[in-house]
């Protein structure tokens, strides 16, 4: 059985995605980072140098949250629909657009479909055009395009069409050197014609009487075959038809784009007229070989839906970790792991956490402190058997925040291999530091911290922020170590390809 799924079918689960941020019963997403410790062969696979592929498991979701440092809302003005991106270029050779492209039918990069075909590029001023004719499959040859004509217009030896500019807010957001976002121009869809023929493919045979004709295209369209349907002009010079153009007198063109088109056809064995206010005078054209084949436009016609119509089945997540991010995100450790959940619960409860940001770190507040807790190393209680890892140890307010991880030995320990939490007044230690600190277990207390954020702590201790194991991990990506300090700014995008 021979079957496809359609462009159709991956914008429409693109424009689903997109819409749950936004629709009454919204979800609720967030980006989180995590992992701070070294990938190794005999933990979790892999190196620092070469993370490991995550696998698309339940087991992966567990580990991810096991490491998870903290966590971050994605919003609505965080996610654009993209493309790739392709560069104008002088030099360059551009496909045409033409949605018959199939393996047996390919287009002059080699691309077997219309949407991995490079039909469009953008501009150093960040004007995106579509390529109706590239004349013949040559080079761009010209100065780089800056006309915003609604009109299909000539440049460099091809024919384009004006589609849309990038915004400011687009550029600094979601620009990067492989994606650009891909928007609507409201003037550019509204003078678009359904159904018109914006471009010809032209075959040039031999033979053919040199001269001017008109010949009606025939199909569908609305007034097909009369003066005020689809209309193309035929320049034969050297006895062959010339190629597609805009340049009037020199090139076969449209002389009449019509509307309502879904297929067309041009009879060069009917007869044409000298007079293109009248159809039907015909006068013989002779020769042989050649072909005129009419490009059928998107539906609303070109520039009408710039999503649809250049392939916007990719959605991006832009989101931005600013230093600690109200002392959620710490910036005294790296991390080599990050992903995408949907629907986690607020920790302790049912409910969908609502946060902007998330710490995902268990906290104790000490007293009777003594040494500095270094980064990532064991820490344990030998009272209860507790064993985690340290993640950050702040010195001005002594709370320590650490994790309990089965990789690394970092937090199972006991008889049956489970978690034993730290509890209580017992003395926590730090393996290689030596430090050592008793948590304040004699009362609760809230302790503000230098980013006006608020951490409650219970018996001395506090819980993260997300309830571990709860909603679902959509996407997940291990990458080499990421150092984060008080001033520095990751810009974290995320492409979604449906």
């Amino acid at each position: 059985m021979a079957a496809i799924i359609t462009e159709k079918f991956r914008l429409h689960n693109a424009s689903q995605f997109e819409e749950s941020f936004t629709e009454s019963s919204n979800n609720v997403y967030y980006l989180f980072i995590g992992k701070s410790t070294p990938f190794t062969s005999g933990t979790s696979g892999g190196s620092d140098s070469s993370p490991p592929t995550p696998v698309d498991g339940p087991s992966d979701e567990f580990f991810a949250w096991d490491d998870m440092l903290a966590a971050k809302n994605i919003g609505t003005a965080n996610i654009q629909r993209v493309l790739p991106r392709r560069n104008w270029e002088n030099g360059t050779t551009y496909d045409m657009y033409k949605p018959t492209y199939s393996s047996s039918s390919t287009a002059t990069s080699g691309a077997s479909n219309l949407y991995d075909s490079t039909f469009y590029f953008v501009t150093a001023d960040y004007r995106i055009y579509k390529v109706l004719d590239n004349n013949g499959g040559t080079a761009f040859s010209g100065t780089e395009p800056t006309s915003t004509t609604t009109a299909p217009f000539s440049s460099g030896g091809y024919v384009l069409q004006y589609i849309y500019t990038l915004t400011a807010g687009q550029i600094s957001t979601f620009l990067t050197a492989d994606f650009m976002p891909v928007s609507t121009d409201s003037t550019v869809s509204t003078a678009a014609v359904d159904g018109s023929i914006d471009s010809l493919i032209i075959t040039a045979g031999s033979g053919y009487t040199n001269g001017t004709y008109f010949a009606a295209i025939y199909g569908d369209g609305t007034s097909q075959g009369t003066s005020s349907g689809g209309i193309v002009r035929i320049t034969v010079t050297n006895n062959a038809i010339q190629s597609f153009g805009l340049t009037a007198g020199t090139d076969t063109t449209i002389h009449s784009a019509g509307a309502g088109y879904t297929f067309g056809t041009v009879n060069l064995a009917s007869g044409f007229t000298f007079s293109d206010n009248t159809l039907d005078t015909a006068s013989a054209i002779g020769g042989s070989g050649g072909s005129i084949e009419v490009v059928i436009g998107p539906k609303g016609g070109h520039g009408f839906n710039a999503v649809q119509e250049l392939g916007g089945h990719f959605v991006m997540a832009a989101t931005t970790l600013t230093a600690a991010e109200g002392d959620d995100i710490t910036t005294e450790n790296d991390f080599r792991k990050l992903g995408i959940v949907v629907d986690p619960n607020a920790f302790g409860t049912t409910s969908v956490a609502t946060i902007s940001t998330a710490r995902l770190t268990y906290a104790v507040k000490l007293t009777s402190q003594s040494g500095t807790f270094d980064g990532d190393e064991k820490i344990s209680q030998a009272t209860t058997g507790a064993i985690g890892k340290v993640v950050e140890w702040d010195s001005t307010n002594s709370i320590l925040y650490y994790l309990q991880e089965r990789f690394g030995d970092y937090g199972t320990s006991g008889t049956n291999g489970g978690y034993v939490a730290f509890s209580g007044a017992n003395v926590i230690t730090g393996a290689t530091s030596a430090a050592v600190g008793t948590p304040d277990a004699s009362a609760d207390s809230a302790v503000t911290l230098s980013g006006g954020n608020t951490i409650t702590f219970a018996d001395g201790y506090a819980n993260p922020e997300l309830d571990a194991d709860s909603g679902n991990i959509l996407y997940l990506e291990n990458r080499k170590p990421i150092s984060r300090s008080s001033d520095q700014i990751e810009d974290i995008k995320v492409i979604v390809e449906f």
